[in-house]
């Protein structure tokens, strides 16, 4: 499975944002995708969630009501709308597969390359 994902941007404070992430390969054995961060200096950060059907959604609590998670399987692809960006969302951004449901990176066996997104004040 490969995960490639894109979008990121210098944008300000309350602009809006969408990343997208291919999955290409044997995405059957993918169950949940999910999104993370990192900030410099920081950990890797849960950020939000969605199950292969798009039944089970789950995001942290820092982005619920400003982002989304949702998919096109029939693309192969899983988007985060951010909206109302404020400059803490400012970090590196990762898509990522598990073969189950899960918040934790260790879930994750399925990564792509970071997307940068910075939010300026």
């Amino acid at each position: 499975v490969q995960l490639q994902a894109s979008g990121g941007g210098l944008v300000q404070a309350g602009d809006s944002l969408r990343l997208s992430c291919a999955a290409s390969g044997r995405t059957s054995r993918i169950y949940a995708m999910g999104w993370f961060r990192q900030a410099p200096g920081k950990e890797r950060e849960f950020v939000a969630a969605i199950s292969w059907d798009a039944t089970k959604t789950n995001y942290v609590d820092s982005v619920k009501g400003r982002f989304t998670i949702s998919r096109d399987n029939a693309k192969n692809l899983v988007y985060l709308q951010m909206n109302g960006l404020k400059p803490e969302d400012t970090a590196a951004y990762y898509c990522a597969g598990s073969s189950k449901w899960g918040r934790s990176s260790s879930e994750y066996g399925y990564w792509g390359q970071g997307t940068q997104v910075t939010v300026s004040s």
